[in-house]
């Protein structure tokens, strides 16, 4: 090959590596687009399960993040650091999966994208439906990447606090409050004008973590909640089963989403106003 030949061919890939390395995922990325990034090396997978069952077999060229390391200090700079030594820059696309129906991977997703990191996507399926479906998987140890610099801009359009959940539930009717517990949970006690979603109505029964867009857009416009609301989701205590409702919501094609990750635990601590159904009858319990 001549070293006009050799330089256009390396220009070429070059181009390609640098496409890739902006190629923009969807909410929710698909098995082959998946495998895909993996043959090309365009892509960071996290999974965030514990690091013992990562150390048993995992997929393919994925880093260990546990959700309980990133629970422990989930303070933006925290995570960028992560970030960076898991080699993730400002442009690489980011896939996350677990083995616990997606809720995992969506808390951590969530908090990729809180501190600025948009191209995070959650796998559409456990790592238990990746085995069964008899795709690759490999037993090495963490892999290690050249660390990589990544900068700090927080995603406020996405993050609630206690203070806020209570000044939108209160002034503003648009603002809806999404329950994301098990109906008897819910119905025991929850925040004053929350509706319920519970995470499993959300969840497929085939091979994905969640339902199918228009399947989702009906179950969540069928229960009042238009596309021009303000949507908050919160759960029981860290955010992951709204962190599940709140990318539900996402790919249903609802835009104005935010999750309060520190949820009901923080709310009832803080001695916040709670709302019951003292009579709940069977009807309530089994209403959705």
């Amino acid at each position: 090959m001549t070293t006009t030949a050799v330089t256009a061919r390396k220009k070429k890939e070059a181009r390609a590596s640098e496409e890739e390395q902006h190629f923009k995922l969807p909410i929710v990325c698909d098995v082959d687009t998946l495998r895909s990034l993996i043959r090309r090396k365009s892509v960071r997978v996290v999974d965030v399960r514990r690091a013992e069952d990562y150390q048993r077999e995992h997929i393919p060229t994925a880093v260990s993040l546990p959700l309980a390391r990133v629970l422990e200090n989930d303070q933006p700079e925290k995570i960028v650091t992560f970030l960076e030594e898991l080699g993730i820059s400002d442009t690489t696309p980011v896939v996350v999966y677990d083995d616990t129906f997606g809720a995992l991977a969506a808390r951590v997703a969530w908090t990729f994208q809180y501190i600025g990191h948009d191209n995070t996507a959650l796998l559409e399926m456990t790592f238990k439906q990746w085995k069964e479906l008899g795709l690759e998987t490999e037993k090495k140890q963490q892999r290690t990447f050249p660390r990589a610099k990544h900068s700090l801009s927080i995603n406020k359009d996405i993050y609630v606090d206690a203070s806020y959940v209570e000044a939108a539930a209160k002034s503003q009717p648009s603002t809806l409050l999404v329950d994301s517990r098990e109906r008897l949970n819910y119905l025991t006690e929850h925040i004053p004008g929350a509706r319920n979603i519970p995470y499993t109505m959300v969840g497929s029964e085939g091979g994905s973590i969640l339902r199918k867009a228009e399947e989702l857009k009906r179950l969540i416009e069928n229960r009042g909640i238009t596309n021009d609301a303000e949507i908050i989701t919160y759960c029981g205590s860290v955010g992951t089963l709204s962190g599940l409702t709140f990318y539900a919501l996402k790919l249903a094609g609802f835009k104005n989403v935010k999750l309060y990750p520190k949820s009901f635990k923080e709310w009832k601590a803080l001695g916040k106003p709670k709302e019951e159904f003292k009579d709940a009858t069977y009807w309530d319990l089994s209403a959705e």
